[in-house]
């Protein structure tokens, strides 16, 4: 069961560094921020509570020292091939807590940012691919490299493989090369890539606009864009009339159409 106490300053950490918009942070640097159950843990209790936060309407998602995140905990993994299952059961726990954690980030209600001041390979790349938004350092470099060591990446390619087209994806995946972050921005992986210095700002740039923004037209908008996207054609179009008209009826939607016209600065009432 995961708890308030797994979120620790150790795995993580979480700043509020402007009204509406929070930070967490990957704070394992001599780890290379590895997924670790610990630091998975932690984000998963970190993105449920900012989630439910009415004061927060974007977060971001950064990290402390020389990688943005390696991936999964190799090491930690390894141990546990001493395990009298050969470590299949907390392989499948870690994979099991990966998969959830990412899936969290996609259901939050809030807009995710992700602020890549350095590499991300594997998981850590999934971590940024799952991300709604992402801003790399243009030193930053992004690979998928489990087919190197006899693994392959199989759950970091079911988020590089709705972000970016399929031969990018295929060939991240059977080359297990980096890449750099302009092509990480050219395959659609990440948003932008800037200067290092300039990744942070950017980032809250990002969470300034979606703060300005009505919090319930953003949530119900983020989680309609995710189940759509997996329906055929004439299935989302359906799906998404029914989300159009119960935007329609928000007091949001009646505030926002009434400013427009009005030519004024809508006052967000909520749902």
């Amino acid at each position: 069961e995961i708890t308030e106490r797994d979120w620790s300053s150790d795995v993580c950490s979480s700043d509020l560094p402007e009204p509406g918009i929070a930070v967490v942070t990957l704070n394992r640097p001599k780890s290379r921020n590895a997924l670790s159950l610990g630091m998975m843990a932690a984000l998963q209790v970190a993105f449920e509570m900012l989630g439910d936060d009415p004061e927060i309407a974007a977060i971001i998602l950064a990290a402390n020292g020389p990688a943005f995140s390696a991936g999964h905990d190799l090491k930690e993994m390894t141990a546990h091939r001493a395990d009298a299952d050969k470590g299949r059961a907390f392989f499948s726990e870690t994979m099991d807590r990966c998969a959830g954690l990412m899936q969290t980030i996609i259901k939050c209600p809030k807009p995710v940012v992700a602020a890549v001041e350095a590499t991300a390979t594997a998981a850590g790349c999934q971590l940024v691919a799952s991300c709604d938004l992402a801003v790399a350092a243009d030193t930053a470099k992004f690979c998928t490299p489990g087919v190197n060591i006899g693994l392959f990446c199989s759950t970091p390619m079911v988020a590089l493989s709705r972000n970016v087209p399929r031969k990018r994806a295929m060939e991240m995946l059977l080359l297990g090369e980096l890449i750099s972050a302009e092509e990480a921005a050219q395959y659609g992986l990440v948003n932008k890539a800037v200067a290092k210095d300039s990744v942070m700002e950017e980032a809250l740039t990002y969470g300034r606009r979606i703060v300005a923004k009505s919090p319930a037209t953003v949530a119900i908008g983020k989680e309609a864009f995710y189940n759509q996207i997996e329906q055929p054609l004439g299935e989302a179009y359906d799906y998404a009339v029914g989300v159009m008209v119960k935007n329609m009826l928000y007091r949001d939607a009646e505030e926002g159409i009434g400013a427009f016209l009005d030519k004024r600065k809508p006052e967000w009432k909520g749902y």
